[in-house]
């Protein structure tokens, strides 16, 4: 792990946009929470932008030596490397992807491969609210180093715990006899807020063939349950 794999994936992150992706951030972005009334306030003061390479520097050089030395637990290790992130606040954009892009990173490097079935960005972002709870009582005191990794790296390990949860559910789901399948096709296209690409929904149902999955798409359309957006590979699906 280093700055110019960083650098990389936000380039790439970035790279159908109209922002240039791939540079540190040229001005200061604090954390704005804006109340009920309408007012704002400042919930955290990133690292100012000239100091933010000498600080991700020092976060990879810290996170190598760990992970090196083997004593520490991957999974007290990942939180603790993702907060730092994000009190650093190194882009002028995207922090919060590349945040939850670097934990999947890290968790398949370390040999968790549960994002590959089951998208931790959604189950974080069904948890939004507790999330930013978490990260803003950890990131008191960052400045000083008088912060607390605690909620932060339980709010993680409740993330982690939620994911295994679902992807065992999907396995007995996929193991309970017959037209099992096509239950965890259908409980998937029930789980998209908004249009899905086909891709996405076969990234969802590990096992389940493309034949299946296209045979319930044109079934769920034709029942009136489902719409197809265009035609093609890029064709989008979404529920009535």
């Amino acid at each position: 792990m280093g700055s110019s794999l960083v650098l990389q994936l936000h380039r790439d992150l970035f790279k159908y946009t109209s922002n240039p992706g791939g540079r540190w951030k040229s001005t200061q972005n604090a954390i704005i929470e804006i109340l009920p009334s309408g007012s704002k306030r400042t919930r955290f003061e990133p690292v100012a932008p000239h100091l933010v390479s000498e600080a991700m520097a020092l976060l990879h050089v810290q996170i190598n030596n760990f992970l090196e030395e083997a004593k520490t637990d991957p999974l007290i290790l990942i939180p603790a490397y993702v907060l730092d992130f994000l009190c650093i606040h190194p882009f002028l954009d995207g922090n919060g992807r590349m945040a939850r892009l670097l934990t999947l990173l890290l968790l398949y490097q370390a040999g968790y491969g549960v994002g590959r079935y089951i998208s931790l960005e959604r189950v974080i972002e069904e948890s939004k609210e507790t999330y930013y709870d978490a990260l803003y009582r950890s990131s008191q005191g960052w400045h000083e180093g008088r912060h607390t990794l605690v909620p932060w790296t339980e709010y993680f390990f409740g993330i982690m715990l939620a994911a295994y949860r679902e992807f065992e559910s999907r396995v007995g789901i996929l193991t309970d006899g017959r037209g099992a399948k096509t239950e965890l096709v259908l409980e998937a296209i029930g789980r998209f807020h908004g249009d899905f690409s086909v891709s996405e929904l076969q990234a969802q149902c590990p096992n389940v063939g493309i034949d299946l999955i296209r045979r319930l798409l044109r079934q769920e359309r034709k029942a009136g349950k489902l719409e197809c957006l265009g035609r093609g590979p890029a064709a989008r699906w979404r529920r009535k």
